[in-house]
């Protein structure tokens, strides 16, 4: 693991994890002390008294001033250590790389030091105190191949709550892992919008609309941060599909970006601070990702103001001079001979002896790391290994789960179940497990992962989990592969459950389109039980052809390691199901904005260049705009409760709308309900609104039967305006603006029109009053 020699050291008392038993009463001690420190409090981990000569160790001064003062006591060698990072396989493969690219002292640092079976390395400087960093991937867990994890359901999922306390939470128990497995970097943060509905990494995402977005984005950094290390954002920008992802380029106006993709961006970096972003593999208008001055320098550094740093995803840098000028900070990822090593110290001091990179930009590239480590905690709270409480993590990854599963359909109150004496269940491999997404985000699940036709399933039963929640019902597992028994089973049952599951993964998109001919399954039982209930596990939305035929649909998403306990509350009624679509699911291709992927099923790496004529009309803003009506909307979740919204008023606050309602629960049971405000001028078309409406704000409540709350939201002026890249300006456009407050984009809506006169203000976080 990682020898950690640096000032001031963490003490909370910790020893190596336990292989098989979980040291509970250990961790509580050690969650303690780490919760403290992340409140803030000086606990006894509090960072020791500086050396005079080592100023920048002193958590005292600003994190830019320390940044500042570390850089002028390096070596040239030691900033060009903090900007060249090393991938996993690097602790076996260096050896090799040439002495002249990576010097003999710096390859045994790295294999002596780097956490094995992690994303990354990058070499810290013991000499000043500053650490390594040591990356672990990704949203859902900490991705170790050596250690076992715990697992959130999807961002998606997550997402589907509408609650950023969710996300939140989720974020800290996963950071607390990371630092307890000796990594003080997440590469987190995933918030690309799911503009391409069967794009392969959506799972990994927070939905089609960048408030919704944003906000539960920067609420899982925000948790993950309070453990004092470091996470990032990813992949800027505009990185909507894998097909090609190595070689696509995407063209769309800076316009659009600003009102969707990149606005996301942005409000999660506001909510969030990370320390890090990493751009993407794409082209965007013709640049690299990691090398696109627009996106890197203009926007991200000058005009949001950002003082952390960008790193590149593995494999994404393309020059030496061209990255460096252009905004890329840190190369990740290097490993092996056939790389390409664009930041290693050759060919960076080559360019700078050249003058082609000039020294404030070598500077401002190791100030920007630094900045990081100092502004988050990693320096003055380095990472010790520690042992995990798996029992309890898996508890905040189960609430995560019962706060996203979306009750799509319950026709006649199917569910919850009840007086039900038999059950079939039947497919989606629920006597094992519940799928996972794959890629960087698979995680290796404590109790070990379930390998079934090289997908990965978490071993969460549905079946067990249900047998243990209806110990006196009879039930009875089919695994589907045979229509005729399924459909027998079905018929001689009270109820039958049918579990669908649709596998997605970085590298490649998917399709829409249940696998496996489990549409005609589900056909099959809904046909011998008309009380067939279908449980969907998902990366993303999928066709149902067979919406029709059943009464009721739960969307379970990617539901995490305790998914079939989640799954198994709901159904029972333990849980009242409170999530809500983050995506839309069409209802057929023809809804699709781009009926083919570009550059699908083409040899790997084929130059592909893709138009984003639909600009910022994304998922219900595009299906609005068409006159399109999906199968499920954005937004859209049932309960097993009610709930009505009432007494809307709606004022001006500066630029901002300020609204306000109540919210009752008119039903029997207690549950959550989420209020959903959306923006729409009276004239979208001539206000330069690419859609008829705009999610402007949402709320998520706890009320008891017949209980009512009074609610405030605020709606972002961004919200309402238009970019104008001319003069990189928000607009507001002098007009009548109407408030709509409702519980999906396509539901019943309560109404207040506002007028708003004409405003105009800067689009740099400098320049704004």
């Amino acid at each position: 693991m990682t020898n950690l020699q640096h000032r001031p050291r963490l003490q909370c008392k910790a020893r190596m994890i336990p292989t098989r038993k979980i040291a509970t009463l250990a961790m509580a001690a050690a969650v303690a002390c780490f919760a403290s420190q992340a409140a803030g409090e000086p606990g006894p981990g509090a960072p020791a008294a500086v050396a005079a000569d080592k100023p920048w160790l002193d958590p005292g001064l600003p994190p830019d001033a320390r940044a500042r003062t570390a850089v002028a006591a390096m070596t040239l060698d030691e900033k060009l250590r903090l900007v060249f990072g090393f991938s996993d396989q690097a602790v076996t493969e260096v050896s090799k790389v040439p002495d002249d690219v990576v010097s003999p002292a710096l390859k045994a640092y790295v294999i002596g030091h780097a956490v094995k079976g992690s994303a990354g390395f990058v070499p810290g400087v013991p000499r000043l105190g500053i650490p390594d960093q040591t990356q672990t991937d990704a949203s859902i867990g900490v991705r170790n191949s050596l250690i076992p994890s715990t697992a959130l359901p999807s961002s998606l999922a997550t997402a589907a709550s509408f609650d950023p306390e969710v996300a939140r939470a989720g974020g800290a128990m996963i950071g607390a892992e990371a630092r307890m497995t000796g990594h003080n970097t997440m590469l987190s943060g995933g918030v690309n919008l799911a503009r391409e509905p069967r794009n392969g990494r959506n799972f990994e995402y927070a939905g089609e609309d960048p408030l919704l977005a944003g906000t539960m984005v920067g609420a899982l950094i925000n948790g993950i941060q309070s453990n004092h290390i470091v996470s990032t954002i990813k992949h800027y920008a505009v990185n909507d599909q894998e097909s090609q992802r190595m070689t696509l380029d995407v063209t769309i106006s800076a316009e659009a970006m600003r009102q969707s993709d990149l606005l996301a961006f942005e409000l999660a970096i506001e909510q969030g601070s990370p320390g890090s972003v990493m751009c993407s593999y794409n082209l965007i208008n013709g640049r690299w990702g990691c090398e696109n001055d627009y996106l890197l320098n203009t926007v991200l550094k000058h005009h949001w103001g950002f003082k952390g740093f960008v790193m590149s995803d593995w494999g994404a840098v393309h020059s030496t001079v061209g990255a460096a000028n252009n905004g890329l900070d840190q190369f990740t990822g290097f490993c092996c001979q056939a790389d390409k090593p664009f930041f290693a110290p050759g060919p960076l001091k080559a360019a700078l002896q050249a003058g082609e990179i000039p020294q404030r930009r070598i500077d401002d590239m190791a100030e920007r790391v630094l900045w990081a480590l100092f502004a988050k905690g990693a320096v003055d709270y380095p990472v010790t290994v520690a042992p995990i409480n798996y029992a309890a993590n898996a508890l905040v990854a189960q609430k995560a789960a019962e706060e996203s599963l979306v009750l799509l359909k319950n026709d006649g109150d199917l569910l919850p179940l009840r007086h039900v004496r038999t059950i079939a269940i039947i497919g989606g491999n629920a006597d094992k497990g519940v799928i996972a997404g794959g890629g960087s985000s698979d995680v290796t699940p404590v109790g070990g992962a379930i390998i079934i036709k090289d997908h990965t399933f978490l071993p969460s039963s549905p079946l067990a989990a249900l047998r243990g929640e209806l110990p006196r019902t009879r039930i009875e597992f089919d695994s589907g592969d045979d229509f005729a028994t399924a459909a027998a089973l079905a018929g001689r049952s009270d109820v039958a459950i049918v579990f669908v599951t649709q596998h997605d993964s970085e590298g490649y998109d998917g399709s829409l389109v249940l696998a496996d001919n489990q549409d005609a399954l589900v056909a099959a039982v809904a046909k011998a039980n008309p009380r067939t209930i279908v449980v969907v596990e998902s990366g993303g939305a999928v066709f149902m052809p067979w919406a029709a035929q059943v009464p009721a649909i739960i969307e379970a998403f990617y539901p995490g390691i305790r998914g079939g306990q989640a799954v198994a509350r709901i159904l029972t009624g333990k849980v009242n199901p409170s999530g809500h679509l983050p995506i839309s699911f069409l209802a057929s291709p023809e809804q699709l904005a781009h009926p083919v992927i570009a550059g699908l099923d083409m040899p790997g790496d084929s130059p592909t260049d893709l138009v984003y004529d639909e600009g910022a009309a994304i998922g219900y803003k595009w299906l609005d705009a068409r006159g399109y009506r999906p199968l499920f909307s954005f937004g859209h979740g049932l309960s097993y409760t009610r709930f009505a919204l009432s007494n809307l008023a709606v004022l001006p606050e500066g630029k901002a709308i300020r609204v306000t309602f109540s919210i009752r629960n008119t039903g029997r049971t207690a549950g959550k309900g989420v209020a959903q405000v959306y923006v729409a001028p009276a004239d979208w078309r001539k206000a330069g609104w690419e859609a008829p409406k705009r999610l402007g704000a949402f709320a998520k409540a706890s009320l008891k039967s017949g209980q009512k709350k009074r609610l405030e939201l605020v709606v972002d002026p961004r919200l309402i305006a238009t970019y104008e890249a001319a003069g990189n300006t928000w607009h507001i456009k002098a007009g009548t603006y109407r408030l709509m407050l409702g519980q999906a984009a396509d539901g019943e809506m309560q109404q207040a029109d506002l007028e708003l006169p004409d405003s105009r203000w800067s689009a740099a976080k400098a320049m704004q009053p």
